[in-house]
């Protein structure tokens, strides 16, 4: 790679590797598991950077490298895991942890979502791409996406977890 490729992709990656992190770890729903990810996904996009520049939109190529990357991970092992909707242990309850419970919770119901609804539902909505942006991500049509983001929706709406919480807990600011 030359000096010029080498200092874009240092450039790139100081810009978005907070942001590529976040969407890895709603994808993933473990804090290592989402670095080692976008690690992996920065790795691809380094060997091949120059097409990855030359792309209209590099970050969209590096955040469909994060799906892929995150769907090769349940292909290539088979490791049963075992998330739960809450910690063995908890500690008193504040009225200041319920930023911390909603959240939780959310990351929890994301879990339990089929991989391809959990990418839909975090790029629609959290990193709120339009659906278009979503299909050229992930690859596939506009009417599948929608019928991702419907399913996945009506299943998060289900999530004993997120019953609880008021519409205005939902979507408050942070």
């Amino acid at each position: 790679m030359q000096a010029e490729q080498e200092a874009q992709f240092q450039e790139f990656v100081r810009a978005r590797w907070s942001h590529l992190v976040r969407t890895a770890y709603l994808l993933t729903g473990d804090a290592h598991h989402a670095e080692d990810l976008t690690q992996t996904a920065l790795a691809k996009a380094y060997r091949s950077w120059r097409r990855v520049a030359r792309a209209d939109n590099p970050e969209a190529y590096v955040r469909r490298m994060l799906v892929s990357c995150n769907s090769d991970r349940f292909r290539k092992r088979r490791v049963a895991e075992s998330l739960t909707a809450a910690p063995p242990e908890t500690a008193g309850r504040e009225a200041g942890y319920a930023g911390v419970d909603e959240r939780g919770a959310l990351l929890g119901a994301l879990a339990q979502l089929p991989p391809k609804q959990r990418a839909v539902v975090v790029m629609r909505y959290w990193e709120d791409l339009s659906e278009a942006e979503v299909a050229d991500v992930l690859g596939c049509s506009i009417g599948t996406v929608k019928s991702q983001a419907s399913k996945g929706l009506a299943k998060l709406r289900t999530y004993p977890g997120l019953a609880r919480m008021t519409p205005s807990g939902l979507g408050g600011s942070r």
